[in-house]
């Protein structure tokens, strides 16, 4: 399970975009907790020892970090984001849900918080959805504050959305501080319905720098609005449109870390499927067959609601 992460995006919040969520009833802060810590043991049980959370995903770094405590676990790689802040008070109804900011003040603010929730955890420290008009690019102040995790053992990375992810990734990779690159790490969007980001992963990883994917499931949209292709290759394989989707993204020139967001054990279960799988060149070719526009794809993202 080297290269399965468990996001928790779907879990720190009580509202998201993801469809299909499998949430408890009640979805107060000592449900969503408990919700947290049931598909955390979970998928500790089954191998997994990445968890990937953010600033933004609510109280998802307080959820993993008492769950450390709790379960004294020191073989959990932990990556976190900074940039966007949480601000939707914990309702499902709020107008805004979360802001962002690339800022040298944002990222001090939110670094600190993060220390303080998961001390001495964290292994990769992430620029939250980079996009090519983010003001990090042109502010040295804050690209040398970034550098300067690496002095004290934490990677630096970045994530990306949006339809010009590619530009984004490559751009990135040429920053520098005091001659040497800021960024070791990439987090990017990659599923069957946008697969545009993969020539420019694989550039970074053939030059030696770590590739998660995230939103493999296209935000769930894989699983709750399957295409009939996906189905029916997942029929084949006896398992679920989940793991045929997370398949596809573990069998990436990339290699990647696919980032999953189960919202409860039996989901996370489904999507593990996916380790089982060995897609033939036939269903490959049929998923990819299934890639859209990257434009419409993330105009028809941005419309997603919270709930």
């Amino acid at each position: 399970m080297d290269r399965i992460a468990v996001g928790l995006a779907a879990l720190g919040r009580p509202a998201y975009i993801n469809l299909g969520r499998d949430l408890p009833e009640v979805r107060d802060v000592p449900s969503m907790r408990a919700a947290t810590h049931e598909v955390l043991d979970a998928a500790y049980a089954a191998g997994v020892r990445w968890v990937d959370v953010a600033r933004s995903y609510g109280r998802s770094e307080e959820f993993l970090g008492s769950w450390l405590a709790e379960r004294g676990h020191g073989n959990v790689t932990v990556s976190s984001k900074w940039g966007y802040r949480y601000v939707g008070e914990w309702r499902l109804d709020a107008d805004v849900h979360e802001v962002k900011e690339h800022t040298l003040p944002r990222f001090r603010e939110q670094w600190a918080q993060t220390r303080e929730l998961l001390a001495g955890h964290v292994h990769l420290y992430q620029v939250h959805s980079l996009t090519v008009d983010s003001p990090l690019f042109t502010d040295p102040a804050l690209i040398d504050a970034l550098a300067g995790l690496s002095g004290d053992g934490v990677e630096v990375g970045f994530s990306t959305s949006g339809p010009a992810q590619a530009d984004v990734v490559r751009r990135a990779f040429e920053l520098e501080s005091a001659g040497q690159p800021v960024f070791t790490s990439v987090q990017s969007t990659w599923n069957v319905f946008e697969p545009s980001v993969g020539p420019a992963l694989a550039e970074a990883k053939a030059a030696g720098k770590r590739v998660l994917v995230k939103e493999t499931l296209a935000n769930g949209r894989l699983v709750a609005e399957a295409p009939e292709p996906l189905r029916r290759i997942a029929e084949a394989h006896g398992v679920g449109p989940d793991a045929i989707a997370v398949a596809a993204v573990l069998g990436q020139e990339c290699a990647p870390v696919a980032v999953l967001g189960p919202s409860s054990p039996a989901q996370l279960a489904a999507n593990l499927a996916a380790t089982r799988v060995r897609l033939s060149d036939e269903d490959r070719a049929v998923l990819g067959r299934l890639a859209q526009d990257a434009r419409e794809y993330w105009a028809h993202r941005s419309h997603l609601g919270w709930s």
